[in-house]
């Protein structure tokens, strides 16, 4: 993204048609399926879903003005990517995320730490996307945040 965006639907609407219908469609799922007290935001300059100071006072340990990050998404150069922190930080789903993959995209997985790359819009997994997303609550999120982080 050149600028800045405003909000998530900004972002969204200044893609090319194929990613703007995928990331439109990415949103939806997240939002049917994350759990309650995530509030959607744009954080690092994309759309994302945040634990707000309003629940998690302290704000994400890097930079303690920022909410605690939890999951975003975002058009890079080649590739749409979702950024899941809960894979990066809860072996278990990791675990379980890479066991459920190839029951939804016949292409072998293509990931970073918490980035999951998606090359081709038409292969993205939106059943196992939504599936993933509710599986982590805010509260879990928080427990596995602390744990994981030594202040």
């Amino acid at each position: 993204m050149p600028t800045t965006p405003t909000s998530v639907s900004a972002y969204i609407d200044a893609l090319p048609d194929d990613r703007r219908a995928a990331l439109k469609k990415m949103r939806q799922v997240l939002k049917k399926n994350l759990p309650k007290g995530f509030k959607e935001v744009i954080n690092y300059n994309m759309p994302s879903f945040v634990v707000p100071h309003s629940i998690f006072p302290d704000g994400y340990h890097c930079d303690p003005k920022l909410p605690l990050p939890f999951l975003g998404y975002a058009s890079q150069k080649n590739f749409v990517a979702l950024y899941h922190m809960g894979i990066y930080a809860d072996a278990k789903l990791l675990a379980w995320f890479q066991k459920e993959w190839p029951k939804h995209v016949p292409t072998k997985l293509d990931m970073g730490k918490s980035c999951i790359r998606f090359k081709k819009m038409d292969t993205i997994p939106f059943d196992l996307i939504g599936q993933l997303a509710a599986k982590v609550t805010v509260d879990s999120w928080m427990k596995v945040y602390k744990k994981n982080v030594r202040n």
